[in-house]
């Protein structure tokens, strides 16, 4: 399967409005937090709520979580300062190859994707990524910004690494762990709610995060030089973490892949957060939950948006606003409750989860150890 051609020429404006709209916004649940947070005041609206998490993982690997206690400009202070960052970049002060860039800086052309052609014939045409198959190096940028606690010993001290702190920005570590804790402390609301509507133990899951390598990980895409329509930024792939959420993005791009195979634009009301499950959940449900694939690419509408930046001046930058949920490395990965059957153990037998992070890094080229 053949990636579909950049357009190296100009479209005009009707072209380009012409071909805006041809891929759906994803139609996935919209959860409400707030029955969980205050389920004293109705236990039976959080119990179905729980529920409803619970199916849109299992049905679409995804869901929309509003959040009354994230703000917009928090996610905003924190766009414009990694725009700062990606536009001084040189790619190798802040990088740490030696800890598979889980720290830091990791520069374009370092991150390949896994190779998952064969997904590509089981999906309709419409609904097959724009992404080479094989896959070829991602031209996106990463920074890693570790969030939360830091574990007193681990057999797995790579995702452990000291945090990098670039001297230009005195504000950093106070606008990084702000947003970064403010994802975190909503990821972890997600996730009391999916295990409850599991059937497990309430905290099954927030247990399992504590001290773990959490990382606010915005991805810097350059449009002024990777502006073309259909250029790939992030290769089709899954995430190997546990729970991954994105707040919003200046420039659209993002699309996500249903468990049964649907391909839609992933688009973040005001006042949400998009979550997406990953291959650490996909462990403890017995692949109940399937780590969602999605892709990030120069899409029409994304070139909508670089056209009224480049009017206005603005960074042509595209940040993600992204934060990695983990289960702590040292915790033993094996399904739970009703998914811990003869059957699934020998599927997924005891793994630790550092060492399926560690796998997962060699895979894709990150961790050259």
């Amino acid at each position: 399967f053949l990636q579909l051609p950049s357009i190296d020429r100009e479209l005009t404006d009707a072209e380009l409005e012409a071909l805006c709209g041809k891929v759906p916004v994803a139609d996935i649940p919209v959860i409400d937090l707030t029955k969980y947070l205050e389920r004293s005041k109705d236990e039976a609206a959080c119990a179905a709520e729980c529920e409803k998490v619970a199916e849109a993982l299992h049905k679409y690997g995804a869901l929309i979580i509003r959040d009354p206690r994230v703000r917009a400009e928090d996610n905003d202070r924190f766009l414009d300062l990694m725009e700062r960052y990606f536009e001084m970049s040189d790619g190798e002060r802040d990088a740490r190859p030696e800890v598979a860039f889980q720290v830091g800086v990791t520069p374009s052309g370092k991150e390949k994707p896994r190779n998952h052609c064969d997904k590509y014939g089981q999906y309709q045409r419409k609904d097959r990524p724009v992404s080479l198959c094989p896959p070829e190096l991602d031209p996106k940028w990463r920074f890693f910004w570790r969030v939360g606690f830091t574990p007193a010993s681990t057999k797995y001290p790579v995702l452990a690494a000291n945090k990098v702190v670039p001297p230009e920005f005195p504000e950093w570590e106070n606008v990084m762990d702000t947003w970064g804790n403010l994802m975190l402390r909503t990821l972890k609301g997600v996730a009391g709610m999916a295990a409850e509507g599991f059937g497990f133990e309430p905290d099954a899951f927030q247990s399992r995060m504590e001290n773990a390598p959490h990382l606010l990980a915005p991805t810097g895409s350059d449009f002024y030089t990777y502006g073309k329509l259909n250029k790939v930024l992030a290769g089709f792939h899954t995430d190997l973490n546990f729970l991954t959420i994105h707040g919003k993005s200046r420039f659209p791009g993002l699309y996500i892949w249903t468990s049964d195979g649907t391909k839609s634009r992933a688009v973040v009301p005001e006042g949400c957060l998009l979550v997406q499950a990953g291959k650490q959940i996909e462990y403890l449900t017995a692949g109940h939950v399937q780590a969602g694939f999605h892709e990030v690419a120069v899409a029409p509408e994304t070139l909508r948006i670089i056209r009224k930046k480049k009017a206005a001046g603005d960074s042509l930058w595209r940040v993600s606003s992204t934060c990695f949920g983990h289960i702590a490395s040292d915790v033993v990965l094996q399904p739970l409750g009703k998914f811990d059957t003869p059957e699934n153990r020998e599927a997924f037998p005891p793994l630790d989860c550092g060492q399926l992070v560690q796998n997962e890094l060699k895979a894709i080229n990150l961790d050259a150890n």
